[in-house]
């Protein structure tokens, strides 16, 4: 199914064909308003394009038409008439590179704003991915206890030296930019697990981000998207994990 953005993002028409994104049309409720489709949205928003959002049901991004977008068989991708893309922080990069919201002019300043989307993907993401996967799909292992203490201590240390680097500044470096986008993306997963909240200038650095109009006009659309149902899988799943906890 597709459909445009339910908010229309304030200075659309600039003539450019109408991207469509993918998006899932079911995940479980702690991934609701985590899927990386979020950044995609967001950036749009940011740049004022209108979007159209094509769902996928839950399976339904493994089969080959999806794959021959998206090889990994995950979300989103991203077409606009000319260029098709997978992986979202080179979907935000191009939708960046094509507006003059997201990166500075400059070359020096684009280019440290480019370095910092790559720092959220390379420096912090797998950090906060090795701590979800430990926190809950590997919850009832016999070693997931001590291996969590492990992974929380590598995340607290690189988010010491985030937050050291941001200091007392409103935004990564220099106006808000695409880098930024990416960063509060990030940390956003680790909403509720304390480990932001140890440092309060990443807290408020996200809140700032979250603040954004164009952070709310993709997001409520994403959380309004997921109507469909959950696949045969997921109840077993669920049994597993609880009885992973009550052992």
């Amino acid at each position: 199914m597709a459909r445009p953005n339910d908010a229309e993002p304030a200075g659309g028409g600039t003539g450019k064909p109408r991207p469509v994104i993918t998006a899932y049309d079911w995940v479980p409720d702690m991934a609701r308003g985590m899927v990386r489709d979020l950044p995609v949205r967001w950036a749009l928003e940011e740049a004022g394009r209108p979007y159209t959002v094509r769902f996928l049901p839950q399976g339904s991004q493994r089969e080959p038409a999806h794959r021959a977008l998206q090889p990994f068989g995950q979300v989103p991708t991203y077409e606009d008439g000319e260029v098709a893309l997978f992986e979202s922080g080179a979907i935000v990069l191009h939708i960046a590179e094509s507006t003059d919201t997201l990166l500075p002019a400059d070359p020096t300043g684009r280019a440290r704003a480019i370095s910092w989307m790559f720092a959220a993907a390379n420096s912090i993401d797998p950090l906060i991915r090795d701590y979800g996967n430990t926190a809950v799909f590997e919850q009832g292992k016999p070693w997931a206890k001590a291996r969590l203490e492990i992974v929380c201590e590598n995340a607290r240390t690189r988010l010491r030296d985030l937050a050291a680097r941001l200091g007392d500044a409103e935004w990564l470096d220099g106006g808000f930019s695409a880098g930024d986008l990416m960063m509060v993306c990030t940390l956003r997963q680790l909403g509720g697990t304390g480990l932001i909240e140890e440092h309060p200038a990443l807290a408020a650095y996200v809140a700032r981000g979250e603040a954004r109009p164009a952070f709310r006009r993709a997001l409520d659309p994403q959380l309004q998207g997921f109507t469909g149902s959950p696949p045969p899988e997921f109840a077993a799943w669920l049994e597993k994990q609880r009885q992973g906890e009550d052992a």
